[in-house]
């Protein structure tokens, strides 16, 4: 079973895992949507009580994925959104139920922060990502940003 580690998106492992990350993404960007855009996280924005960003550990220590959450503009009828950002786990760690326990986790930490909405986006050419994401609860809402990357936008409604 993984673990999950506090840090600073500064942190030497989460800018490999970053690195990582990106360039998979960049891989498997389909082409006739331009090139892929990463964007790096701002420090502030995954600093508690706004956002948090996790080091995904295996047993020996060694860190094979990362995930985070940050407040983003609240929704419409004023409920507190937070959203998911770069969750992500090294091709070793699928497949085995890791990546939604770390959702969960990530979802733990928003409610606990006083989300009562997470959002998040994603592309569809990440098919494995999709199921995910509405095997979880989340459910088609129109776009809440302008991520050049994202083709699909989620949502889910949580209590504070």
């Amino acid at each position: 079973m993984l673990r999950f580690r506090d840090a600073d998106v500064t942190d030497p492992d989460a800018h490999r895992l970053l690195d990582a990350y990106f360039a998979e993404r960049a891989e498997g960007f389909p082409p006739e949507q331009g090139a892929y855009r990463p964007t790096w996280p701002e420090p502030a924005r995954f600093t508690p009580p706004v956002g948090v960003f996790l080091i995904v550990e295996d047993e020996s220590g060694e860190a094979v994925g990362c995930g985070g959450v940050r407040r983003v503009a609240d929704a419409d009828d004023g409920t507190v959104r937070f959203e998911v950002k770069h969750l992500w786990l090294a091709p070793a760690g699928r497949g085995r139920g890791e990546g939604r326990r770390l959702l969960l986790e990530l979802e733990r930490r928003a409610v606990g922060f006083g989300a009562g909405e997470l959002v998040l986006d994603t592309n569809a050419s990440l098919e494995a990502a999709g199921g995910l994401y509405r095997s979880s609860g989340y459910v088609d809402i129109p776009p809440y940003n302008a991520n050049p990357n994202a083709t699909n936008w989620y949502g889910k409604r949580v209590r504070a």
